[in-house]
């Protein structure tokens, strides 16, 4: 399939449809490979409502909020949720164990060749099971993918990548050292702690710009998106992994060195695919880190989200497990060579001026 040529027609107009519908059809035959593959595994698909109290607590993530009016008209928040991560370890905690869903997910200020304000993010959980079987997992699902949609090559804009090849294992530690000449564990401290301005001052020392309130994570970020991405799925794919405590997010910490956490990112073609973790499952480990982030949200953009002080209860019984969520629609968009995210969408979001 080659990509469709820029159009001033909206995606619903006739002559769009013989350029949209064979990959709509490739994202049915994906989405249908996949949910067998994990049936046949011993999965249970779940359904995550898409209503929550809270829509995650990542600070640069924005929601879409609304609000719940009782029969009497009393009004209560509600937002649409930025991952079905909270809902499914609930589930875990419940008595699941081996789950995953096709989540539709909402999140604000974000639209682009690569983003959407609503998409398909795939998520799925092991119990009992550590994120070295979840790699395996998304080495198999990128093979899988491009089998349904009849390709061998997955594509993004002039880059490729072979989605049968055993995925590259790499650590940010070796990312920072090896592209962007940052010794990054001589920038936390023991207890994984960021210093902040020993990571700056490595960072201007490797050319790369840094403004005076850059936090420990701003400057990380940066050295990321400019240094590191951009390599990262080059001819086969990447795992990106051990992240360092301060981007651990819901992760646990490595039993090796507490600086560095069981996360990792998938990566194809330059692309973000997938983020996964060795789930924590501390409620007042994980309770001081969602905090932190709404701090950070208070900081940078004047506003927080509130706690799902039921997902905090329910961590506290939760198994021992690792999950993963990853970009369906952009697995789909390089199984297919498409040239925006909204070419394998089947209705995209009104764009509003």
């Amino acid at each position: 399939m080659t990509p469709s040529p820029p159009s001033l027609s909206p995606w619903w107009s006739p002559d769009r449809r013989p350029d949209r519908r064979p990959r709509l059809e490739a994202r049915g035959r994906i989405r249908r490979a996949i949910r067998s593959w994990f049936e046949d595994r011993g999965f249970t698909e779940v359904e995550a409502a898409a209503l929550q109290v809270s829509p995650g607590n990542e600070a640069h993530l924005h929601a879409f909020a609304t609000q719940s009016l009782s029969l009497g008209g009393v009004a209560a928040p509600l937002y649409l949720h930025t991952s079905p991560e909270f809902a499914c370890k609930k589930l875990l905690a419940s008595g699941e164990t081996r789950i995953f869903d096709f989540a539709r997910v909402f999140r604000n200020r974000e639209r682009g060749p690569l983003h959407h304000p609503e998409f398909t993010l795939l998520e799925w959980y092991r119990v009992g099971e550590d994120w070295e079987v979840i790699m395996a997992d998304c080495a198999a699902l990128l093979g899988l993918a491009a089998e349904a949609a009849g390709t061998q090559t997955l594509t993004w804009r002039e880059r490729t990548c072979d989605p049968f090849a055993t995925p590259r294992r790499l650590t940010l530690a070796e990312a920072f050292r090896d592209l962007a000449d940052i010794d990054l564990l001589a920038t936390l401290g023991s207890d994984g702690t960021g210093d902040g301005p020993a990571l700056a001052g490595a960072a201007r020392a490797a050319g790369i710009r840094v403004a005076p309130d850059d936090s420990w994570s701003d400057v990380f970020s940066r050295v990321l998106v400019e240094r590191i991405e951009p390599t990262l799925g080059d001819g086969r794919p990447t795992l990106l992994c051990e992240y360092p405590a301060p981007e651990a997010a819901l992760a646990r910490r490595c039993a090796h060195d507490p600086r560095v956490s069981e996360r990792f990112e998938l990566y194809a073609c330059g692309v973000e695919l997938a983020n996964a973790f060795g789930e924590l499952t501390d409620p007042v480990e994980q309770r001081r880190r969602l905090e932190a982030e709404m701090d950070e949200k208070v900081r940078v953009y004047g506003e927080r989200y509130p706690l799902d002080e039921d997902f905090l209860a329910a961590l506290a019984i939760m198994p021992q497990a690792s999950g993963a969520a990853l970009g369906f629609d952009r697995l789909v968009l390089l199984a297919t060579g498409a040239r925006t995210i909204e070419d394998i969408l089947w209705t995209p979001v009104a764009e509003v001026p």
